[in-house]
């Protein structure tokens, strides 16, 4: 029972981390390759 009680804290790290790796390659983040966008509409006249 010790050990049940030390491994799967581990394996649920582990399976955590190994979620978060999955979500970043299934959801990747967009590059930041836009201009910037101003704060408003440009003046007109």
């Amino acid at each position: 029972m010790a050990v049940l009680a030390v491994f799967i804290p581990v394996v649920m790290l582990g399976v955590l981390l190994a979620l978060g790796r999955y979500e970043e390659l299934l959801l990747p983040v967009p590059k930041e390759t836009e201009e910037p966008r101003t704060a408003g509409p440009a003046p007109a006249g």
